[in-house]
C-alpha cells in the first residue's frame, strides 16, 4: 500500500501545478494575468453542483466531475481554441492522461479516476452534461468579470460560452448572470439598493 500511496503523493504535487497554470485563452483577449486552471476548476465545481441540483441530477457527482475535468492539463498545459486548430486532430485524449496519471494508484482509486474522466468526456450522464455546462458558464462569468475590469475584448468569450450551454437550468442561470453586475452580491450584502 505504501508504494501505491507514493504514486498518489506524486499526483498531489502534480495537481498543485494547476494553481500556477494560466488559462491561455484569456491572453488572446488581452488579460495580462489570467486566472489559473485551478481557480477556474474550483468555480466550475460550485456551478456544476448548482446546475445539477436544478436539473434533478446528483450535485455531488457533477461537482466531482468538475473538480477533475482539467487535471490532464498538468501534462498538456491549457491549450486554447486557437492552439487546438494546429494540433491536426492529434489532441491528447484526457482518458489516456488520466490512465498515466493514475498508474500505481490503489486499484479502486485508479478505476475511480479513470471512470470519472471517461464519464466527463463521454457527455452521456446528466451529471457530465451539467459539469460541462458549468465549464461554459464559468468561462462566461470570468469573461464578464474581465470586461468589468476594463478588458474590452471579452464579448466574444461571453457570447461563445453562452451559446454552448445546453441545459435549461444553466441557460436560465446564464441569462440571470448576464443581467447581474459582478459586484451586485457585495452591494446586496451591505444592504445597498442598486
Amino acid at each position: 500500500m505504501a508504494d501505491d500511496l507514493t504514486s498518489v503523493a506524486r499526483f498531489l504535487y502534480e495537481a498543485g501545478t494547476l494553481k500556477h497554470t494560466k488559462r491561455t485563452g484569456w491572453w488572446m483577449g488581452g488579460v495580462k494575468d489570467p486566472e489559473s486552471v485551478a481557480e477556474h476548476s474550483w468555480r466550475v465545481a460550485v456551478i456544476a453542483s448548482i446546475i445539477a441540483k436544478l436539473e434533478g441530477a446528483d450535485p455531488a457527482q457533477a461537482a466531482f466531475l468538475a473538480v477533475w475535468h482539467d487535471t490532464g492539463e498538468t501534462r498538456t498545459g491549457d491549450v486554447n481554441h486557437l492552439g487546438k486548430k494546429y494540433t491536426g486532430g492529434a489532441e491528447a485524449d484526457p482518458r489516456d492522461i488520466a490512465a498515466d496519471q493514475s498508474t500505481g494508484f490503489p486499484a479502486g482509486l485508479a478505476d475511480t479516476v479513470r471512470d470519472l474522466i471517461g464519464e466527463y468526456e463521454d457527455k452521456e450522464t446528466p451529471e457530465a452534461v451539467c459539469a460541462r455546462d458549468a465549464d461554459k458558464l464559468e468561462c462566461m462569468i470570468q469573461g464578464i468579470e474581465y470586461r468589468e475590469q476594463g478588458y474590452t475584448n471579452m464579448q466574444r468569450w461571453i457570447d461563445n460560452s453562452r451559446g454552448r450551454i445546453t441545459t435549461k437550468s444553466a441557460a436560465e442561470l446564464a441569462d440571470a448572470v448576464l443581467e447581474t453586475g459582478s459586484l451586485d452580491w457585495f452591494r446586496s450584502a451591505l444592504g445597498e439598493t442598486s
